[in-house]
Order: C-alpha cells, then sequence, then structure tokens
C-alpha cells in the first residue's frame, strides 16, 4: 500500500502529520503538486510535478494508484475515482469517504458548483483547526492499523 497526496491543495500542516506516518511506518507517501514541493530528505517521500492544468495532478493519482492505496484529497470526484479503483481516500479534515457516503457528497459538491456558477456566493471551507488536525492524524491512525492487522491475518 502506499499513500497518494493530492499536494497542491493539502494544508502544510497535514503533509506535516503524513511525513511523521510515512517516517514512522515505513510507508511510500507519494505528493503530487504541478509546482515544485519542499519535503523532507526520506527514502519514504516522493513528489511527482505534473504539468500546470485543471485536474492533472488529479488524473495522475487515478491513473497510478493500485487498489488498496490510501489516497489523501478534499477533491469529491478524486474520491469518486479513486473509490471506483478500490482505493481509499481520506480528506484532510479525517473523514474517510466511503463508496456508502460518495454518490452524496458528489451531489452536494454539484448542487454548490451549480450556484456558484450562477452568482450564489457559497463560501470556502473555514480553515484547518487543530480539532480537524486531530481528527485527521486519528483517521490516518486508525486506517493504517486497521491496513496492518489485515495485512497480517
Amino acid at each position: 500500500m502506499q499513500i497518494w497526496v493530492d499536494a497542491d491543495a493539502c494544508p502544510r500542516v497535514i503533509k506535516d502529520i503524513l511525513y511523521r506516518a510515512a517516517e514512522k511506518r515505513r510507508i511510500l507517501l507519494i505528493l503530487v503538486a504541478n509546482q515544485p514541493l519542499r519535503t523532507p530528505p526520506s527514502p519514504f517521500i516522493r513528489t511527482i510535478q505534473v504539468a500546470a492544468g485543471f485536474d492533472v495532478a488529479d488524473d495522475r493519482i487515478a491513473a497510478d494508484l493500485h487498489p488498496g492505496d490510501l489516497v489523501i484529497t478534499a477533491d469529491v470526484p478524486l474520491a469518486a475515482a479513486v473509490i471506483e479503483r478500490q482505493g481509499h481516500a481520506l480528506d484532510p479534515r479525517g473523514h474517510l469517504y466511503t463508496a456508502d457516503s460518495i454518490g452524496e457528497r458528489l451531489m452536494m459538491r454539484n448542487v454548490l458548483d451549480e450556484l456558484r456558477g450562477v452568482g450564489v456566493e457559497t463560501g470556502g471551507p473555514p480553515p484547518i483547526s487543530q480539532s480537524d488536525r486531530q481528527r485527521f492524524a486519528n483517521s490516518l491512525d486508525a486506517f493504517l492499523a486497521r491496513q496492518r492487522n489485515s495485512s497480517q491475518g
């Protein structure tokens, strides 16, 4: 299993949690972005720089992930593609996307896009809070523990 990160929009504090997890668990962490990234030196951390453009990083992640890989993203269509390819997706606030929840999340995203398209100000998500960081770290640890236990059993 590898961890992929939709890194252009991933908050730095979440990347820091991921860097520590990759080192501690010796799991390959791949950050995909359309700009150069600075990461700690590690045999477990890699970056892929893609061309600038709409969904280029998302398309690269979706194309390269393997079943069982984990993708960190707030992008609902990417999460849907990951689930379709039998991967797992976790948002930077610690919520695991599931086959049961992704349809509703896509529908809500599309409604908000339509509202923005006709000029309604929908606002963006609030900044990542301390409780969001904690929820993300706990969700990541729980996910990785489940994966380790299932691969050992």
